[in-house]
């Protein structure tokens, strides 16, 4: 059911800001909630708490108007349909399961009552009307007209209110001040109006035009009983606009493709229409007299918050501040709260230079743009968001012209990117909204210097890398990052500080691996920020022992191992290691005066950086020869070092 409030409709502004859109305002929101199913929705204005059924669950959520669960009814097996009074102060639940009617205070959200309305008669539906709480019970095989007066202490239950009613499904029943409408869902839909200001139902109209004689999902009524809005039928899609007095067509609201299964009419008479659809608009928001959606809302059939919006799932805020509406989710049954829905959107452009120099005037222009147009002297608030600034700064308010328009020139203090914001907060028919545009402010040049750049250094040595920073306005840290080849040591900062009266700051890295450093300045209101970046190279650790040699020997005034042609030299070389690291081995002779090449080959290294070649005859003898293990970059299998060879090893065969 929807809100029986008659309150007058006050559009509150909302602090939420929409950057620039015409869509949804940035602060709607889509909660999941603890149930399983869904029966109905009542909104209480008063306490702003919104009350969702749940059938499968036998309890009653209740939730604030940011859609987050406040309290639980439990104890209402099969609860399904809600109303709440015209005074916000009792909401009214059917029970079937226990054949009973349920009041529950809203200024607790606790059962207050239970009142039974006789064994079997699971009554589904109930609307509040002159003063009476009125509900569609089933006594046999069809449903009939009840009621009580809640104010009585002991209320009297009055069954068969309307003798030789009998239908087969309960109506949807509305109501507003003494008026009391009965809606026939199913493909043969029909309406019926009674006026209950005697205690009595007395017809007043029934029927239901043609355009919505299919397949009505759900109905409204408007606060002061004037208009009914229907949302059924088939092609062409609509809701159907219904004068209560006589049950004639008096508009329609065409909604893209899907049947409409929602409707609700805000108490200044804008409409919300939601269709069962999966791709295209899922609620489409009507101003009085008009036929085309001024608002639009559209869900990926993805999207964690809901794809689908369920049959007579919206519900008006009773001051038309809010439009909430019941979505079927991917995780679920959400909450969705649309704010500003019943006020136009609006769109904020703000126009700026792409660049400007810094203490020079510049010019800015903007624009308001919505369907309605804007109340004389609407203004925005002008903020201005810098270095020097970062949560902004205010530079006043500006008029707003006939077309929208308004200016403003700013002389920015400080450079880098200038940020003008314009606001505006919303008036009672127009949502909130904002737009900025970013400005290039010119700053003077840094100069940052970094050392030893593509230096080579052993490994393990510590060196020491010196940022040299220029002069600047004001900021004098320097950040200094080294990061080290290879994905498994990640990027990190060594040092942060400010520079010393020479304008130096210094970190030390043991240099393991090839490194790249670089040092940051970030800048200030009137300094360029600066990045520079160098690369020094670490070679690595390596050494090769000789063994099975009978002697060793000078030839020259080279030492030489020496070895019987029988016998497999030995070479085992140690070097620093890393994962799937190899070693090449480099085998040359001395032949005609020269040392030439004799072969090469790569050997992997063990966990603990060693490799053990055997080198296998048979030998010849009488000639010089040796060998040296190197770390080859990238052929090595990676490439976090610099091309590392060892020192040569002498060896000579004899007989």
């Amino acid at each position: 059911m929807r809100t029986m409030s008659t309150v007058l409709a006050v559009l509150f502004s909302s602090t939420a800001i929409a950057a620039g859109t015409m869509g949804p305002a940035a602060a709607d929101s889509s909660t999941a909630l603890s149930i399983s199913s869904y029966g109905d929705i009542a909104v209480d204005g008063l306490h702003q708490r919104v009350y969702i059924s749940d059938p499968d669950g036998n309890k009653v959520v209740v939730t604030d108007y940011a859609g987050k669960v406040v309290a639980t009814v439990p104890n209402l097996p099969g609860v399904r349909d809600l109303a709440i009074t015209p005074d916000s102060g009792t909401v009214y639940a059917a029970v079937p399961g226990d054949d009973s009617v349920v009041a529950i205070a809203t200024s607790t959200a606790t059962e207050a009552a239970r009142h039974p309305i006789g064994e079997n008669t699971d009554p589904q539906t109930l609307a509040v009307a002159g003063g009476r709480v009125w509900f569609a019970y089933r006594q046999e095989t069809a449903h009939h007209l009840g009621s009580f007066d809640p104010s009585l202490g002991t209320p009297e239950i009055a069954l068969d209110q309307l003798p030789g009613l009998y239908l087969g499904d309960a109506p949807e029943l509305e109501a507003a001040g003494n008026t009391l409408v009965f809606g026939i869902h199913g493909n043969w839909s029909g309406l019926s109006v009674y006026d209950v200001s005697s205690g009595a139902p007395v017809l007043r109209k029934e029927g239901m035009p043609s355009e919505a004689a299919n397949y009505m999902n759900d109905f409204a009524l408007s606060a002061d009983a004037k208009k009914i809005v229907a949302a059924s039928g088939e092609m062409p899609y609509a809701a159907t606009a219904i004068n209560t007095d006589d049950l004639t067509r008096t508009g329609g609201y065409p909604v893209e493709a899907g049947n409409p299964n929602g409707a609700a009419i805000a108490p200044d008479g804008t409409v919300a229409v939601s269709t069962f659809n999966w791709y295209d608009t899922d609620i489409s928001v009507f101003k009085p007299g008009t036929t085309t959606p001024y608002r639009t809302y559209t869900y990926d059939q993805y999207a964690s918050g809901g794809d689908t919006i369920r049959s007579q799932g919206l519900a008006w805020a009773p001051d038309g501040s809010r439009l909430f509406a019941i979505a079927d989710g991917n995780s679920g049954i959400h909450l969705r709260v649309l704010n500003d829905a019943a006020r136009y959107p609006v769109k904020v452009s703000v126009s700026a230079p792409a660049k400007a120099t810094r203490a020079k005037k510049l010019s800015v222009t903007g624009k308001l743009t919505s369907d309605r147009s804007f109340p004389s002297g609407s203004k925005v608030t002008i903020t201005r968001t810098d270095i020097d600034s970062p949560k902004g700064k205010s530079l006043g308010t500006k008029t707003v012209g006939s077309t929208g328009a308004f200016s403003f020139t700013d002389t920015p203090p400080a450079g880098g990117n200038v940020t003008y914001t314009a606001q505006y907060a919303g008036d009672a028919t127009h949502a909130p909204a904002s737009g900025k545009d970013t400005v290039a402010v010119s700053r003077n040049a840094t100069t940052l210097t970094l050392n030893h750049n593509k230096s080579v250094y052993n490994y393990g040595t510590d060196v020491s890398f010196t940022a040299h920073l220029g002069s600047t306005y004001k900021n004098r840290t320097v950040e200094l990052w080294a990061d080290p080849y290879g994905s498994d040591k990640p990027k990190k900062l060594l040092k942060t500080g400010k520079v010393n009266s020479k304008g130096n700051l210094s970190a030390t890295v043991d240099m393991t691996r090839d490194t790249t450093v670089t040092a940051v300045f970030k800048g200030d209101a009137r300094s360029a920020d600066k990045t520079v970046k160098i690369t020094a190279y670490a070679r690595v650790k390596v050494s090769t022992a000789i063994s099975q040699q009978y002697k060793t020997a000078k030839i020259g005034s080279t030492s030489y191992a020496y070895f019987h042609r029988k016998t497999d030299p030995v070479f085992t070389t140690t070097m620093t290691y890393y994962k799937n690291r190899s070693q090449r081995l480099n085998l040359e002779v001395y032949f005609q005066g020269k040392w030439r090449d004799a072969g090469s080959q790569y050997f992997a290294l063990g966990t603990n950086g060693k490799s053990t070649v055997t080198l296998l005859g048979p030998h010849d003898t009488g000639y010089r020869m040796r060998m040296r293990a190197s770390y080859v970059n990238g052929s090595s299998g990676d490439n976090v070092n610099s091309t590392t060879y060892g020192a040569w090893k002498y060896f000579y065969f004899t007989k």
